[in-house]
């Protein structure tokens, strides 16, 4: 991403909203991760770890992927400072670069809307997922109310579908799971879970 401006953000990232709505949002991926306690987990996008180091305790190990070395700074020092043994950072962008990490799950939390390319990142993300892994979406669903010349407005159900279909998921349930006031560019909004096998 050109001139990151998650760079700046990073120590203040982990406000009380964000707090908040990333608890709203584990609560939602727990079920999603039953039964994975010897699989590996990739949260792409990962940032200062929000959502994947909530839910480290459910897989075999945690790695947070994400463009931003300040974002990794923050959830490596909040890795430390919990004593969480099976999670790790890497920095990458695979909107630029190919790389051969593999996981049995993707987790990918509000991070598809800041990608401009989301045919191509679904691929990169399926490339990723060993056979019969699970790529797990959560953003927003399409708002036109939104307008920003960098993020999408939000996501058609109809319309992400096919792209993963597209892309070669074999099945995707997705559904709309939580509504709430200004969280999306201070707007009211809705985000939905997806939750796709390859």
């Amino acid at each position: 991403m050109e001139n990151n401006v998650f760079e700046q953000m990073a120590k203040k990232y982990d406000t009380e909203e964000r707090m908040e709505l990333a608890k709203i949002i584990v609560k939602e991926v727990r079920p999603e991760l039953q039964n994975s306690k010897s699989k590996s987990l990739i949260d792409y996008g990962g940032g200062t770890g929000l959502i994947g180091l909530e839910v480290s305790d459910m897989v075999d190990s945690v790695l947070l992927v994400d463009s931003s070395k300040q974002m990794l700074g923050v959830a490596e020092e909040k890795i430390s400072r919990k004593g969480i043994t099976n999670s790790k950072v890497t920095y990458a962008d695979f909107t630029e670069e190919t790389h051969n990490l593999k996981a049995d799950i993707v987790l990918m939390s509000l991070v598809l809307l800041h990608i401009p390319d989301t045919k191509k990142i679904l691929q990169e993300l399926f490339n990723v997922l060993n056979n019969g892994g699970k790529l797990i979406i959560i953003d927003f669903d399409k708002n036109d109310k939104v307008y920003h010349p960098k993020v999408h407005n939000g996501f058609s159900h109809e319309s992400l579908k096919e792209v993963l279909t597209e892309v070669g998921f074999k099945s995707t349930n997705m559904k709309t799971f939580y509504r709430g006031n200004r969280i999306f560019m201070n707007k009211d909004a809705s985000m939905f879970i997806a939750s796709s096998i390859k």
